[in-house]
């Protein structure tokens, strides 16, 4: 007859170590029964836990999840006893703790005869996938806000053209009076600025697939100084520092509209009390290191436009500035996507250029967007009346 075998360990000593790893265990661990009451549970779920679930004298699992999840966890713990599967996962918000999420596993321990005597449900923080699904719907609500906004600005400009059909005719009444003239001409004067603003704001709004063309910084400035100007209010001044020499960019102009109205934008919103504003523009080089011929080493000059934006705002630490181009990022609690800056980069990047942030706490924030100039070489061989030219245009995108 064989001897039995040995363990290396007592029952009673296993089940002592299984309960020091239940205790201090950073997971949270609740020991629940098939009605769902919840016979113990570690000091780690005990901190995860809201102020009135922490103090209540019994407590169930359907009590951890929020009401709307209350009915799918039942069906889940009654179909785990009943063995239809080994284990279930769920995702719940915390009650009483706003914002925070966890994620439950639950599985069997088997008992006697098969049967089991209770589950073990683990609970993990899960706060990175509900603030993504915050950040998405919020992405979402901002698409149907852009889709409104280009629908009533499309609207608008429609009412635009008539006031300004109705000031042409006005002013080509010959009886009409110098005065009244002079007021049909400020009205057509606001007329045509406001088309203007309209135009920029279905830009915006409504995006359109354009080939990159040739064109200089300068012409998107200028062309949205009245719409920044109504956007970052009355508090604030802003300055324009344009070279008027400066270097033709190829690139949709659509999106360097997007790089300034972001940049400004963030600007603005550091300037809670009001401040200055720079736009700035201009020739430069950046020095970077390629491999010569000889395999050595050797710095080279890429001419670039200088397109940056300043601020005498609050500023950033170091730990914002690491983080200010991921997509969701965001120091707006509330109201920011955390997308603006990622679509500048995103934009600069697959252009050619480059980004350089400067920052520090209660000392403003300068953000620098370096993009290629167009070599001199392709602008020699063509007047600079032709670059507008759609046959020019043509040109530089096919090689032709």
């Amino acid at each position: 007859m064989s001897a039995a075998p040995e363990f290396p360990r007592s029952l009673r000593v296993l089940r002592t170590e299984l309960w020091t790893l239940f205790e201090y265990s950073p997971l949270g661990l609740a020991q629940c029964q098939r009605s769902g009451n919840i016979t113990a549970l570690n000091p780690a779920l005990e901190k995860m836990l809201a102020g009135p679930l922490r103090i209540a004298p019994s407590l169930s699992f359907l009590d951890l999840v929020p009401p709307p999840k209350r009915i799918e966890a039942q069906q889940l713990l009654r179909e785990l006893f009943e063995q239809h599967f080994a284990s279930f996962q769920i995702d719940s918000e915390v009650i009483g703790a706003k914002g925070e999420s966890l994620r439950w596993i639950a599985w069997l321990v088997p008992g006697t005869n098969g049967i089991p005597d209770y589950a073990l449900a683990l609970a993990a923080e899960a706060p990175h996938e509900r603030v993504t699904d915050q950040r998405l719907q919020q992405v979402e609500k901002l698409e149907t806000l852009g889709r409104l906004a280009g629908g009533v600005a499309h609207d608008f400009n429609n009412l635009l053209t008539g006031v300004l059909l109705y000031c042409d005719l006005l002013m080509a009444t010959p009886d009409l009076g110098e005065r009244a003239r002079k007021y049909a001409e400020e009205i057509r004067n606001a007329g045509i600025q406001a088309t203007s603003l309209v135009r920029q704001l279905l830009t915006v709004a409504r995006p359109k697939n354009s080939e990159p063309r040739l064109f200089s910084l300068n012409e998107v400035v200028e062309g949205m100084r009245n719409l920044l100007g109504c956007l970052i209010g009355q508090n604030i001044d802003l300055q324009f520092h344009l070279d008027a020499n400066l270097g033709l960019v190829k690139m949709d102009p659509t999106q360097a509209q997007q790089i300034l109205l972001n940049l400004v934008l963030n600007a603005r919103d550091a300037l809670p009390g009001g401040g200055q504003i720079t736009v700035e523009t201009s020739n430069c080089e950046i020095q970077v290191l390629t491999p010569s011929d000889f395999g050595a080493i050797a710095p080279s000059a890429i001419p670039c436009a200088l397109f940056a934006v300043a601020d005498n705002g609050i500023g950033m630490d170091a730990a914002t500035r690491n983080h200010l181009f991921e997509a969701f990022f965001t120091t707006k609690a509330g109201t920011g996507t955390g997308l603006g800056l990622a679509t500048v980069h995103d934009i600069v990047t697959r252009s050619g250029g480059f980004i350089n942030v400067e920052s520090a706490p209660a000392r403003g924030a300068r953000l620098s967007i370096l993009l290629p100039l167009v070599p001199a070489v392709v602008l020699n061989s063509h007047k600079l009346a032709d670059f507008r030219s759609e046959k020019f245009q043509k040109a530089l995108t096919t090689g032709e």
